[in-house]
């Protein structure tokens, strides 16, 4: 006769199983999501905290400490991605993961390697913005001390990427922001998926957009 404790573990792992859903299709034409609905996050996303909510029209988090919120579509592996973001607090600190593997998170809150290229504005209090590959703290990686994340601004992103190349503009600017080479390119299984992550600050985005190249 098995004890309560298996019996216990193997009710738990059919009811994972019972809940596992195939991801929604790929992306492979232009796609958006404007946010405009009540409840949750919705089916396209796969959230590793419960750290995030639509409200008014917009994707709003805080306190997520790098447990980000994956849409469970995979990109294209060329693409163009567009949102509009902001954040209410003077230290800034707006995150987005790219091309990661869809579910990774931070398990000890301050360990965290992402599986993704990471992008973020107004990071470290709103001192520095990076763009980096996979270690967002590694050295000699993309960044800029300016200009600095205003509270309670909107901000236009665009990332294009084209083969090994990113180039992060900000506000439909000509020149890109923050621009990353990289000789080995994320792509295939393990590096298909977009994330928004956050550590601490108030953050919002909305008007989120893939166009395959």
């Amino acid at each position: 006769m098995r004890s309560p404790l298996l019996l216990r573990l193997a009710l738990l792992a059919l009811a994972a199983g019972a809940c596992t859903t195939p991801d929604p299709p790929a992306i492979t034409a232009a796609w958006r999501d404007d946010f405009n609905r009540s409840g949750g996050v919705g089916g396209d996303y796969r959230a590793t905290a419960d750290a995030y909510r639509i409200e008014g029209g917009r994707l709003r988090v805080q306190g997520a400490r790098n447990h980000p919120l994956w849409l469970r579509r995979k990109l294209p592996r060329d693409a163009v991605i567009e949102l509009d973001c902001g954040s209410d607090s003077p230290d800034g600190d707006i995150k987005l993961e790219l091309w990661g593997d869809g579910s990774s998170y931070d398990p000890s809150a301050g360990a965290y390697t992402a599986s993704s290229y990471v992008l973020v504005f107004g990071g470290w209090r709103n001192s520095k913005s990076i763009i980096a590959r996979q270690d967002e703290h590694a050295p000699g990686i993309p960044t800029r001390t300016t200009p600095r994340v205003e509270p309670g601004r909107a901000y236009h992103w665009k990332i294009v990427r084209k083969g090994g190349k990113l180039d992060w503009f900000i506000d439909d600017l000509a020149t890109p922001f923050l621009s990353l080479d990289d000789p080995q390119p994320l792509a295939g299984p393990g590096h298909e998926y977009l994330a928004f992550d956050n550590w601490e600050t108030p953050v919002w985005y909305d008007a989120l957009s893939v166009t395959p190249l």
